[in-house]
């Protein structure tokens, strides 16, 4: 009867150690599933409150207890990228700023050297002469761009596309254009492969018309819609340093195609001490790739 007790009590102890870290956000779905986030770091800036020294510990914290396997990243500067590459070794990252070079926000992405190849890359921006940098043709006044990287899979030998945007914050005709250029790109690859495309889209999934473009359409899947299990639904995902609030809007997406399954998908509202790594949440999808036809 002790041996059997004793059992029970390993059984039941095991049970909790997994929830608490499905809840933490470690990866238990197995050897092939990707975590993927998306992540509006809000560009470093010296004001308090709220500066980029008051958030940088947060940030490598809220990272670190997620451990995503890939990050697209916006409105990261130049050195603030180069603070969570330091701060976060396991890491690596590809990108450029939308004023060229080093210079003004970038759309990088992160990604864990260890386990990812990068086959190929390429930037383009989010106006009618895509291939000329720092280029704006529709009446936005912050330039709008992609990165994207073809990966492999070193454990699971699949490739795959990982794309990161940022559509524009005021202009309508801007954001529209902006996922019609997306989704032109994108069906140019002529591709069976997966593709994943993140962003802060600065419009309200489901409610607008830029998402029709890309989700509407049928070329991509809103894997938040998919996800088995959505933890923190109905928080907005922009927050202005307030905090959670319900009945809130998601402007920062992570679509997919190609995808076989998305095991679970959050809203992060992770804090510390009352500081919040930036005014957005980021948004985590644990998912399965398709093996190409």
């Amino acid at each position: 009867m002790k041996f059997r007790t004793n059992q029970l009590v390993l059984g039941l102890c095991l049970c909790l150690l997994i929830a608490i870290q499905a809840r933490s956000g470690e990866n238990v779905a197995g050897p092939e599933t990707l975590c993927v986030m998306t992540f509006n770091l809000r560009y470093a800036s010296q004001s308090r409150p709220n500066s980029w020294p008051e958030r940088r510990p947060v940030m490598k914290a809220c990272i670190e207890k997620y451990l995503p396997d890939l990050i697209g990243t916006q409105e990261g500067l130049y050195q603030q990228l180069k603070d969570i590459a330091h701060d976060l070794p396991q890491y690596t990252w590809l990108g450029t700023g939308r004023d060229g070079g080093s210079r003004g926000e970038f759309m990088a992405i992160f990604y864990k050297p260890d386990r990812f190849e990068p086959l190929e890359y390429d930037h383009f921006w989010l106006s009618d002469t895509p291939n000329v940098i720092a280029s704006s043709t529709w009446g936005n006044t912050c330039r709008r761009m992609v990165t994207w990287i073809r990966f492999r899979d070193k454990r699971t030998n699949a490739e795959f596309y990982f794309w990161d945007t940022h559509l524009d914050h005021e202009v309508q005709l801007a954001r529209e254009k902006g996922a019609d250029l997306i989704r032109e790109r994108v069906e140019s690859l002529r591709t069976s492969l997966p593709v994943i495309l993140v962003g802060d889209f600065n419009a309200t999934a489901g409610a607008n018309k830029a998402y029709d473009i890309l989700v509407g359409s049928g070329l991509f899947q809103d894997l938040w819609l998919a996800a088995r299990e959505r933890r923190n639904e109905g928080i907005n995902t922009f927050h202005g340093f307030n905090g959670p609030k319900q009945g809130g809007v998601r402007i920062d997406w992570i679509l997919g195609r190609g995808i076989a399954e998305v095991v679970a998908a959050e809203t992060v509202t992770f804090s510390q001490d009352g500081q919040f790594p930036s005014d957005h949440f980021p948004v985590i999808a644990w998912v399965k790739l398709a093996k190409p036809q």
